[in-house]
């Protein structure tokens, strides 16, 4: 195999692959990508057994073929070259050899036979997304993603669809059992696909999904075999569902908030960093209590120190102190988008649910802590 291909569009499909190939793996050969070149294309293919991906680029076949090469050196060497084109040639003994008619590369590669098939599976139904708002909805649910081995049913994006006054509405749930986020967006034809009793999406097919639908435009999504199927333009991933059942999130959202807080989000978000300087892994809490157009926020270490911050806040309730953990309030107005948010209280042992109005379709929940 031999071809030349501008540097630039090898240089963006590689970059999209940086967080699928394997790094440290028993499995070599999920380090390296896949190039399969023939008549005026490459296909350039990577994956780690959950998330392939597959994108055609254009490029001058000299020689068609297939070759595997290390998806990181490869990205480095794209990234330090400044020449417009770049030369891939195969040569024997599972070598390749690579230049940008300045620097000259030879690099040790391994049998593109041992490459894994790539399988597309067959008659997926494709609705087209927004790529804005496809965006929006996992930002806002990906945050909450359970981070512990353990908890493996929660370690990925609930994501079903719900009617609602006879509209169809695509939404995506996620917890770790402390918190959790819900989003949900209109999104016309999203009856056509099928998962009937919502699915799982992993929390790194999803950041893959994520970086697809920054690149502006629609996206075509669809399951099918236990898949998540995308497609943009030339570009395709297929990433395999999470075998888990999501626990019933409904039970956990109140029906209805007694009191509600209204505040700057900015001016929150300001007070949770504040309290957070002073919280450990043994003390993470920050208390909040919240009386007639009044809010006190205070953290309390005995290892290090205390804390304490006023704001302004609209609020006509009884008082209510509540403690909870300041990074989960910090991560969902991070997410968020409105100048004001809202903040429902049942008690001091009920979770309390944020909202905003510029974040239609939003809902987080954190969940309160002794302190």
């Amino acid at each position: 195999m031999e071809i030349i291909i501008e540097r630039d569009e090898i240089y963006r499909a590689i970059s999209k692959v940086q967080g699928i190939v394997e790094k440290r793996s028993n499995m070599p050969i999920l380090s390296m990508v896949l190039l399969s070149a023939s008549e005026s294309s490459v296909q350039l293919s990577a994956t780690d057994l959950e998330i392939s991906f597959q994108q055609k680029i254009p490029a001058e076949v000299v020689n068609p073929g297939n070759i595997t090469i290390s998806g990181r050196k490869l990205f480095e060497i794209l990234k330090e070259s400044k020449n417009p084109k770049i030369r891939i040639k195969e040569r024997e003994n599972n070598w390749v050899f690579l230049t940008d008619e300045q620097v000259k590369y030879n690099l040790a590669c391994l049998p593109s036979e041992e490459f894994p098939v790539f399988v597309e599976p067959e008659g997926v139904e494709l609705v087209e997304i927004d790529g804005s708002i496809l965006r929006e909805m996992i930002n806002k649910t990906i945050y909450s993603v359970t981070l512990e081995e353990a908890g493996f049913k929660l370690s990925g994006i609930f994501t079903e669809k719900v009617m609602q006054e006879g509209k169809p509405y695509l939404r995506m749930v996620s917890t770790d059992g402390h918190r959790l986020s819900l989003m949900e967006k209109e999104i016309k034809g999203i009856e056509k696909i099928k998962i009937n009793g919502g699915i799982m999406i992993p929390k790194k097919g999803m950041m893959e999904l994520n970086k697809l639908a920054s690149e502006g435009g629609s996206l075509y999504l669809g399951f099918k075999q236990n898949n998540c199927v995308a497609r943009k333009g030339d570009s395709l991933i297929v990433i395999r569902l999470l075998e888990s059942k999501f626990p019933d999130y409904n039970a956990v959202i109140p029906k209805k908030t007694k009191w509600m807080a209204k505040l700057n989000r900015d001016a929150l978000l300001d007070g949770m960093k504040k309290m957070v300087i002073l919280t450990s892994e043994t003390y993470r809490g920050v208390k909040i209590s919240v009386e007639k157009n009044s809010m006190e926020l205070v953290s309390i270490n005995p290892d290090i120190g205390d804390a304490q911050e006023k704001l302004e806040v609209e609020y006509k309730g009884d008082r209510l102190e509540a403690g909870f953990n300041a990074r989960f309030f910090i991560d969902a107005l991070q997410a968020m988008e409105s100048e004001f948010v809202e903040l429902g209280f049942i008690d001091n042992s009920s979770p309390c649910v944020i909202k905003g109005k510029e974040d239609e379709g939003f809902l987080g929940l954190i969940m309160p802590m002794r302190l």
